[in-house]
Order: C-alpha cells, then structure tokens, then sequence
C-alpha cells in the first residue's frame, strides 16, 4: 500500500494577504481558481458550493496548502482563536533553516507567536508556534543537526 500527504487545507475570508503570507514563508503559488457546482458538493458534504482556491507547494515538491475561501455557503464557524490544546487539527508545521530569519520575513504580516519565545527542544531542534494572518496556527521547526 502507498499513501503520501497531498495537502493541507485551511478555510480563509481574504485570499491575497494569506497567500503573500505564504509565499513569504517560502511556498510556491501553484494555481488559483473557482471551484463550483453540485459535483464539489457532493464530495463535501455542502451541496451546491462556491469556493475560490489557491494551492500552494513546498519547494522540495512534497505537500501542499490549499487555501479556500467559501463563497456559497456561508462560513458558520470559526476555530482560529481555539487554544493549541483543544480537540482536532492543530496546526501545520513548517521545518526552516533559519526560524529567526523566517520570522522577521513573516513580521510584516502581524504575527504573533503563541508563547513570547522560541524554544530548543535538546540538541534536535528550535521550535514555535505563530498566529499569522486570520489567526492561522503554523509551527516553525529549525533542525540542529
């Protein structure tokens, strides 16, 4: 049996500052589009939907994150402001060369880090969690070896 990740898929209001975030982080733009009709519905369980996506790819061509915007239906929820700790997906974590770098790129976008410090994890790794833009959780990972 074979299985890769294909993608990661978060639910945005404004498309243009998420994806510049993104692209800042160092993610490719793949493609955007509309994604629309009675099939999409099917799949998703919303009926006839309205939704316009960006996918975007690491550089290393392994994973994606697709950003969605809906359009029809209405978003009727939001998670962005749930603590690390509650139940369902938490966040998407990124591996850097450089996490101080990376985040003085990402510093013109608002983020705030969820603790006021990167921390080291033993001699493996330096690590954090941000809020970058519309509350999204992304982690950070610097490997030290």
């Amino acid at each position: 049996m074979s299985i890769r990740l294909d993608n990661i898929g978060i639910v945005v209001r404004d498309l243009d500052p998420v994806i510049a975030f993104f692209l800042d982080l160092g993610l490719e733009l793949e493609g955007r589009t509309m994604v629309e009709g009675e099939w999409a519905g099917r799949c998703t369980g919303l009926g006839d939907q309205r939704v316009e996506i960006a996918m975007l790819r690491a550089p290393d061509g392994h994973g994606r994150v697709e950003l969605s915007r809906f359009l029809e239906p209405e978003v009727i929820e939001d998670h962005r402001n749930a603590p690390v700790n509650a139940l369902g997906y938490l966040r998407v974590m990124f591996e850097v060369d450089d996490i101080d770098g990376t985040l003085a790129r990402l510093g013109k976008h608002g983020i705030q880090l969820v603790s006021s410090e990167v921390v080291q994890y033993q001699d493996v790794y330096r690590l954090c969690y941000l809020r970058g833009p519309e509350g999204i959780l992304i982690g950070l990972a610097q490997s030290l070896r």
